[in-house]
């Protein structure tokens, strides 16, 4: 008797989330279609990963650094909507997680090289404070500092050999401007050098991700009325920064010749056995969160499949018929037609195809045998002179062509405003990915023409907070948002504009009221996803075994 594709996903992936027990074109309405193992754009994209933010990947960012451009700067995020006050034990990295970083430069879906990030911790509290700091912290190394956690890059080349290339103490939680009157010196002393000449930097930044996200209230209220607050101000994320020289991530390290690279990020958790007052990790490390493309999983994949999601690899993505289908036929389209009376595209969507899963060039190879829609040469590996033609595999991942020279004034819509450098080849920090996702939903990307309707997109042009022009480009964390007591009738509390830490802008803006339960959510969520672990023993988007 035949077994149905559906029971063979499953079982195929029951190993995958036994062990685990967690658009592109970006932006909240960003429904690039695209089968993203790297839950794009993650800010509490799946069930499972919400409960767990410590290893849940928010964004990732791939751009030629234009201070220093024969490099690339690599941007990781994780453990989004952190407030300065979310006290007393704030945003520890995960000692028995593994946060990588991955290139793929042939185009086959694999990393050939990875850069992993693994912590320990240095903890004095011991029986005497609840403190973090228990004074001033002018250094990473002065005393009144209680928790301390300190990281090892390492590297491989896809073959799990991996070697480590640095070493360094982590950039603390923001607590504020009292307990750290000078972030600015913590990241420095933060940043250490990578034997190839680049640098690292590990520890809190503002989040650069800048959109309205009530995009989930029904598309910004049903008539565009939910739109121009950056709801993400305010907030800070753990970050991995990465400035690499372009000969190591290109293929046999000749950029002149292969300049294209695939950039994705996951983390690899261990199972956690419970017992009063210990979490005490077992097993092997699984992975529970990916993230290429900014909301592939939040808009793209259906409640069903996003745990699932988060657990497979991007090999395996063009290979699972329920993930290509939400891709060439996607929801979010059809939404925004329903509600806005906007036409969708056509089905097919082969240019989300071409956007998510291949890279975009003239000869990328679809699924279903026909000409790219999008007929340039921009970011495919298929692009590179050294790549195997037949070994490339449609996978979702961010792409960027790192011969693309850097621009000089950037368009915030990218490559639909003829910025060649920007989104979605790679993403800077000021690529509105929103704004871009939409028009490409639309089918913009195919037809060369934005629609009218949707200039003003969700009218968040930029982030709140000021980019750095020097590595590591991110903006200093943030103070957050002082909140009055008292709500208004419509459910909301008046912010007064907040003193930023030195390097960044404080700003007034009304917020929902509910985001003040974020900490407290935060503190409950991991025993929550440690049960859910337990219950969920099979992964619908494995590949059906071969015949």
């Amino acid at each position: 008797m035949s077994r149905s594709p559906r029971r063979g996903l499953r079982r195929r992936a029951a190993g995958a989330l036994a062990t685990v027990g967690v658009l592109v074109l970006g932006g909240t309405v960003g429904g690039f279609a695209l089968p993203t193992t790297a839950g794009a754009s993650s800010h509490r994209e799946a069930p499972l990963i919400a409960g767990d933010p410590a290893v849940d990947n928010t964004d990732v960012y791939a751009f030629v650094s234009p201070d220093k451009p024969d490099t690339v700067t690599l941007v990781a995020n994780w453990w989004g909507v952190q407030a300065a006050y979310g006290g007393p034990n704030f945003y520890p990295w995960a000692t028995e997680a593994n946060y990588d970083i991955n290139i793929d430069n042939d185009g086959n879906g694999k990393p050939d090289l990875s850069y992993r990030i693994n912590f320990t911790t240095d903890d004095r509290r011991g029986g005497s404070t609840f403190l973090y700091n228990n004074g001033p912290v002018t250094s990473l190394n002065d005393e009144n500092l209680l928790f301390r956690q300190n990281y090892t890059v390492s590297v491989s080349h896809g073959v799990n050999d991996w070697r480590p290339i640095a070493h360094g103490q982590a950039a603390p939680s923001y607590v504020g401007e009292a307990s750290m009157p000078d972030y600015q010196t913590l990241r420095e002393q933060a940043t250490e050098t990578l034997p190839s000449g680049g640098s690292v930097y590990v520890g809190a930044a503002e989040d650069p991700f800048f959109l309205d996200l009530r995009v989930f209230d029904l598309l910004y209220g049903g008539d565009l009325s939910e739109t121009g607050t950056d709801t993400l101000a305010g907030f800070n994320v753990n970050t991995v920064v990465l400035q690499v020289p372009m000969r190591d991530l290109a293929l046999k390290n000749d950029p002149a010749r292969n300049p294209v690279i695939g950039v994705w990020s996951d983390t690899e958790r261990r199972t956690m056995q419970l017992s009063p007052g210990e979490a005490k990790p077992v097993g092997e490390a699984v992975q529970v969160s990916r993230l290429g493309n900014p909301l592939v999983n939040e808009v793209v994949m259906p409640a069903e499949l996003k745990d699932a999601f988060n657990g497979i690899s991007p090999a395996t993505d063009a290979t699972i018929p329920e993930v290509v289908k939400r891709v060439t036929d996607p929801e979010l389209a059809k939404l925004i037609e329903a509600i806005y009376k906007i036409p969708a595209p056509a089905a097919p969507r082969n240019d989300l195809v071409e956007i998510f899963l291949t890279g975009i060039a003239k000869n990328a190879p679809t699924l279903d045998g026909t000409a790219p829609p999008i007929q340039a040469d921009l970011n495919s590996q298929i692009l590179n002179a050294d790549a195997n033609a037949k070994a490339f595999q449609p996978s979702e991942m961010l792409r960027l062509n790192m011969s693309i020279p850097v621009t000089a004034s950037p368009e915030r819509l990218g490559v639909l405003a003829g910025d060649l450098q920007g989104f979605p080849n790679g993403r800077r920090l000021t690529d509105d990915v929103v704004d871009i996702a939409l028009q490409a939903m639309e089918g913009a990307a195919a037809t060369g023409q934005l629609v009218d309707a949707l200039a003003a997109g969700d009218k968040v042009d930029a982030n709140d907070a000021k980019f750095s022009e020097s590595f590591p480009y991110l903006a200093l964390p943030s103070r957050g948002m002082e909140y009055t007591s008292g709500a208004l009738a419509d459910g909301t509390v008046t912010a007064p504009a907040a003193a930023a830490p030195s390097g960044t802008d404080g700003m007034s803006w009304t917020m929902p009221a509910v985001a003040g339960g974020v900490g407290a959510a935060a503190l409950l969520g991991f025993g929550g996803w440690m049960l859910l672990r337990r219950r969920r023993a099979v992964n619908p988007l494995d590949p059906p075994p071969s015949a």
